[in-house]
């Protein structure tokens, strides 16, 4: 097999956690669904605020599922290959990105 390097579109995800990926997409896709709803009807504010916090911890949860495949998968092999110095920026960029 093939290892992406760094700026391709192809990447490396296992089955379990694409499938995984997909479940906490139409989950997420639900409450989204849900809080347009409630919106449109004018549920009280503290009611979507309560919503919107629950969408924002199932994406939480979404990106560390692929954070740790990426660290797992991608970065590690990309370390392995001797792409060090892109490599690094990259997770450096990364980080940064999410440790918000």
């Amino acid at each position: 097999m093939k290892i992406p390097v760094l700026g391709e579109k192809a990447q490396i995800i296992t089955a379990e956690r694409k499938a995984e990926a997909g479940q906490r997409l139409t989950r997420i896709e639900g409450q989204i669904r849900g809080i347009r709803k409630m919106v449109e009807e004018d549920r009280r504010c503290v009611d979507v605020l309560v919503q919107l916090a629950s969408a924002q911890e199932a994406l939480r949860g979404l990106t560390k599922l692929i954070m740790r495949n990426y660290l797992e998968n991608c970065a590690t092999e990309a370390i392995r290959s001797k792409a060090n110095d892109e490599i690094y920026d990259e997770l450096m960029d990364v980080i940064f990105k999410f440790a918000k």
